[in-house]
């Protein structure tokens, strides 16, 4: 009879719980989105595009985004490229220091008797690649378009020390009054088996050297399987936490003989941190950090660090934002972004946790067309608004129109051509 009461109980509750008035819930009413931005209520409710543009980005149009820039471009003065016959190459410079009252840039040099003949015909005077055969040049300006060349920093080791068939693309790090120009050590012509390389280093007492190699390798290439088993490349050092942050490029993904579902070739961005200079240096756990870009530009901002992701990967064509040095997430979008970029960073090495960004840079066109309409390496100056100290509203335009000529230069192949054709010729018989 107990029982029964109880459960006679819970059935009386539960039925006039159920006849009671339920609460409706109702969402504000919005009316029409503002005309001005600035009448816009902080709780309204937006679509997701909407969410992203107020919220997500540093302002809701490109003149408000301090990390979103147009560059623009300035041939060099004072640098001979012999005619532009394939001899003489400069690319991939480093990032541009201003000491003893001038800018010192350092970069990629190649001076051979021929132009690049691919690794089949390569030999101890042809070299392979652009970068094959090189040396680490530098040169000097007052005013960051006018430069002198002033020589050779860090010439090709003795074999076997890696480096010995070419050193290239070179980065600086000032650290506690020492500079180190980290840099591609190659121990056999580009394109044998990919880009096979390490990263290397030579330390001085001065921007003007002399540079002394630092005989071990800084940071080798990964283990068999991993994603850098091949190529550590593009070495980019800045300092964060009292710490060395070395970001650098992996070419992976590559296919190794005929495997089934190759999709292409990946470029990404990795990073390794010391508390030395010369290391040893600890690969990040989370690698890649970048999954874009195919050079490397990095300069501190605000709190954390800024990148530009250039032509490679579904994110190209992006500038990132990481607060927390390690997790990017995409700040602007843009146009016609520099080619193997580094840039003038006065903060580059501060480590004050207020970073102030860039204005300007060197970078480099390779597909410059020579006395024989072939193609050499030039190197270039870049300008951009990517800065906290300065507003230039020129550099935050957008809706560009180009030359004609410019897109009908990006035509169908050949080989496109003839499947539009046989499309065609098929719709054509189906009718």
């Amino acid at each position: 009879m107990k029982f029964t009461y109880i459960k006679l109980s819970f059935i009386f509750i539960f039925l006039l719980a159920s006849c009671q008035p339920k609460q409706i819930e109702t969402k504000k009413a919005q009316g029409p989105f503002p005309y001005f931005i600035s009448e816009l209520e902080e709780d309204r409710e937006l679509s997701a595009a909407m969410h992203r543009s107020i919220h997500k980005w540093s302002g809701p149009l490109p003149s408000g985004n301090e990390l979103y820039s147009q560059f623009k471009y300035t041939k060099l003065e004072g640098l001979d490229y012999n005619g532009g016959d394939g001899t003489i190459t400069r690319r991939d410079p480093s990032k541009v220091l201003f000491e003893n009252g001038k800018y010192y840039v350092w970069y990629t040099k190649r001076h051979t008797p021929t132009r690049p003949m691919g690794a089949k015909k390569a030999t101890d005077e042809i070299p392979s690649t652009d970068w094959d055969l090189a040396e680490i040049w530098y040169a000097t300006s007052t005013d960051g378009f006018s430069w002198q060349e002033q020589g050779v920093a860090a010439t090709r080791p003795a074999k076997p020390q890696a480096g010995y068939r070419s050193v290239a693309t070179p980065d600086i790090l000032k650290f506690k009054d020492k500079f180190y120009l980290y840099y591609q050590a190659f121990t056999e012509p580009s394109g044998t088996k990919g880009d096979d390389c390490n990263i290397a280093v030579s330390v001085a007492n001065t921007p003007d050297g002399p540079w002394t190699h630092h005989k071990e390798v800084i940071i080798p290439n990964g283990p068999k399987g991993a994603w850098d088993q091949f190529t550590v490349q593009a070495p980019t050092p800045l300092v964060h936490n009292g710490e060395i942050y070395m970001y650098y490029k992996v070419d992976f993904n590559r296919p190794l003989e005929n495997r089934k579902g190759y999709q292409g070739k990946w470029s990404a961005i990795g990073l390794a941190t010391s508390q030395s200079p010369l290391g040893p240096f600890e690969k990040h756990p989370l690698n890649p950090v970048l999954n874009s870009g195919h050079e490397i530009c990095l300069f501190p901002f605000k709190k954390g660090v800024a990148s530009l992701v250039i032509r490679d990967g579904n994110e190209h064509f992006t500038v990132q934002y990481a607060e927390d040095w390690v997790n990017f997430e995409i700040a602007a979008i843009t146009e016609m972004m520099p080619i193997g970029p580094n840039a003038y960073i006065p903060d580059a090495f501060a480590d004050n946790g207020d970073g102030r960004g860039i204005t300007w840079g060197i970078c480099h066109f390779r597909n410059v067309k020579g006395v024989d309409g072939k193609w050499h390496s030039e190197l270039a100056r870049f300008d951009c608004d990517l800065s906290l100290d300065i507003h230039d509203p020129e550099m935050k335009g957008f809706n560009n129109l180009w030359d004609p000529e410019v897109y009908y230069k990006l035509k169908l192949s050949k080989k496109q051509r003839q499947r539009i054709k046989a499309q065609n010729e098929s719709n054509h018989f189906l009718n």
